[in-house]
């Protein structure tokens, strides 16, 4: 019975994933492909402004932002938008007793923790969506065990359940929700998100498939090489 669970909550994130890159594809798609080869698309809902620069009209391109937020890591420090302008980062939603896809994301983002936790401008930001449950001490604990001994570069965020829940479904485009249904009672994206330095959506990547860390380890210097003019 828990195998036959596990294969349905698999196929469930897959289809999460599957819905979730099916939706931001209509953006990317509307880049052109020269563009594409130049630089990581820029995903989710985008919206035109005009403006008059030297008596002329331009119109400039609003890309999808993430929201402002503030939440607390394992050492109590508390992070906000504000503290991650200026900087790249991958977002994720798990939480510490999860019986089922999370240990998998884990051990891929440990990978990436490895790569890149030296550049002070690269950072990690881990949701959990029991924040009931995951207190800052719950994931201290957690964190050490994956022999993270601190918060600089790999923050694992708690606060207010439903702020989560919104700033994962409406900013970063991510599953996150309770459902007791699920295995552990909660419902979340296996996703990897990536952030520019202006909070902007380039990349999402299946945080379960080494193959697809492999490409968002390849994606990161992209944006960390390249100090773009803020959208």
């Amino acid at each position: 019975m828990d195998k036959a669970k596990q294969t349905i909550d698999m196929l469930k994130h897959n289809l999460t994933i599957s819905a979730l890159l099916c939706s931001i594809l209509l953006v990317w798609n509307c880049t052109s492909k020269s563009e594409n080869e130049k630089q990581l698309p820029y995903l989710g809902f985008k919206q035109t402004k005009e403006k008059t620069v030297d008596g002329k009209t331009v119109t400039d391109t609003l890309y999808h932002t993430i929201a402002p937020f503030s939440f607390t890591d394992q050492d109590g420090n508390i992070i906000t938008n504000e503290e991650m302008k200026g900087k790249v980062y991958v977002a994720d939603f798990f939480f510490t007793t999860c019986p089922t896809i999370c240990p998998i994301m884990k051990t891929q983002m440990l990978r990436v923790y490895d790569k890149f936790k030296e550049n002070p401008d690269f950072q990690i930001l881990s949701h959990s969506i029991d924040p009931t449950y995951d207190t800052v001490q719950v994931l201290k604990d957690y964190s050490v065990r994956l022999g993270i001994e601190d918060a600089s570069t790999w923050h694992f965020l708690t606060g207010d359940q439903e702020k989560i829940f919104e700033i994962g479904q409406t900013s970063y485009l991510a599953t996150a929700m309770e459902d007791k249904n699920e295995p552990g009672g909660f419902l979340h994206s296996g996703a990897f998100i990536l952030i520019d330095r202006n909070g902007h959506i380039r990349g999402v990547y299946d945080g379960t498939k080494e193959n697809q860390v492999n490409k968002l380890i390849k994606d990161i210097p992209k944006l960390l090489n390249k100090n773009e003019k803020s959208s």
